[in-house]
């Protein structure tokens, strides 16, 4: 890790390997299959395609999908951090984000909104507000969330259980 005026910077590496040939390359739009492998040193390989939309294979994850959920789960991350030391015991946690892109009329496009629905189930009533106000905190620091250029929105539903369900 290095550091730089006062931050320590992180480095990522990824391998991407595309497996769309289907013998004559590029050679025409229709001719080849959006797959592709993506792979970090150590860990299982993620088959992806392009979205249906985009001639991709609907069994495979696509990047929309991909950025989508590292929003969510990157807010996730620092949520459960931000609870664990506040005193707040979550015992359940789920998120279904929802992301609108747009297609712009010369083929390229961007992401206009992110909308995180996480549900969230703490141990005690007396602890529903505050985790509700975390949220905010917690999209404060999220990595991912801090590297894009759009609104991202929370619709929190908090509830509690004296017991771990």
């Amino acid at each position: 890790m290095k550091s730089v005026a006062n931050k320590h910077q992180h480095q990522y590496k990824t391998i991407l390997e595309w497996t769309g040939n289907s013998g004559v390359g590029t050679s025409g739009y229709t001719f080849y299959e959006r797959n592709y492998q993506m792979a970090v040193d150590g860990k299982p390989i993620i088959q992806g395609s392009s979205d249906p939309a985009f001639r991709g294979d609907s069994s495979k994850y696509n990047p929309e999908e991909l950025f989508l959920v590292s929003i969510s789960s990157c807010h996730m991350l620092w949520y459960l951090h931000l609870c664990s030391v506040n005193n707040i015991v979550v015992f359940d946690y789920d998120d279904q984000a929802e992301g609108i892109m747009t297609e712009n009329k010369d083929g390229s496009g961007q992401f206009e909104c992110v909308t995180l629905h996480p549900t969230v189930v703490v141990k005690d009533s007396l602890m529903v507000e505050q985790a509700k106000a975390l949220h905010l905190q917690a999209n404060e620091k999220c990595f991912i969330a801090n590297s894009c250029n759009f609104e991202i929105g929370h619709e929190v539903e908090v509830t509690f259980s004296k017991s771990e369900p």
